[in-house]
């Protein structure tokens, strides 16, 4: 049973980024990620709720841990050259990925740890290699980042990533279906929309370390 702590933190200082400066709105505090994930994207300018989510493992082996923080760094590096419209670097940080995924020695999971690593490591593997192949077609990497950054959301949420990280949504991206990603900072610099609309997006989540 997960064993998720979920807290709502509010944070006043945090910036937010509005698409389209659509006027601001305000719903209140939210207590679980269902319902950050109705938060109302065009919102918040200066302040906003967000929720803080301590990862469901505290028993993670320190070589898995530092096996998870090299795959975040490759993730974040992936997640900046897309924001910068760079494909070639998007294409080296799709092969980094490859390589940390390659570093996680699966042997030093428990039982329930492993469960979630296997649910999400073919995928991650495949996202990562198609990345590295499509230097040159940025959307079809863009794709890609998309399913991946939902991959690496469960994972980070149950081993923590070594770091804080900040759980952004980008209401426009595919026409308006929008889609999520993994941040260092909350500062917006959306990797979906790329240079042409960097700021678009707001903040939901904040994953903790995990560490006391």
């Amino acid at each position: 049973m997960k064993t998720i702590i979920i807290t709502t933190l509010t944070v006043t200082t945090l910036a937010f980024a509005a698409c389209n400066n659509q006027p601001a709105s305000h719903e209140g505090s939210h207590t679980d990620s269902t319902a950050a994930a109705h938060h109302h994207d065009a919102a918040p300018a200066a302040a906003a709720d967000v929720t803080t989510v301590q990862p469901q493992f505290t028993d993670v082996d320190p070589a898995i841990a530092t096996a998870m923080k090299g795959l975040v760094d490759g993730y974040l590096q992936l997640k900046n050259s897309l924001a910068a419209d760079d494909d070639a670097a998007a294409g080296k940080a799709g092969q980094s990925m490859s390589a940390a995924l390659a570093q996680v020695d699966a042997s030093r999971l428990t039982a329930d740890q492993k469960k979630i690593y296997d649910n999400n490591e073919e995928d991650l593997k495949e996202h990562a290699d198609h990345i590295r192949k499509n230097v040159g077609n940025i959307a079809h990497q863009r794709e890609h980042f998309v399913m991946m950054s939902d991959d690496m959301y469960e994972l980070v949420k149950a081993f923590g990533g070594g770091q804080p990280l900040y759980r952004t949504h980008c209401p426009m991206y595919d026409q308006n279906k929008g889609a999520y990603w993994l941040s260092e900072s909350v500062t917006v610099k959306n990797p979906y929309m790329g240079t042409k609309m960097a700021d678009c997006g707001s903040v939901k989540e904040m994953i903790d370390t995990g560490k006391p």
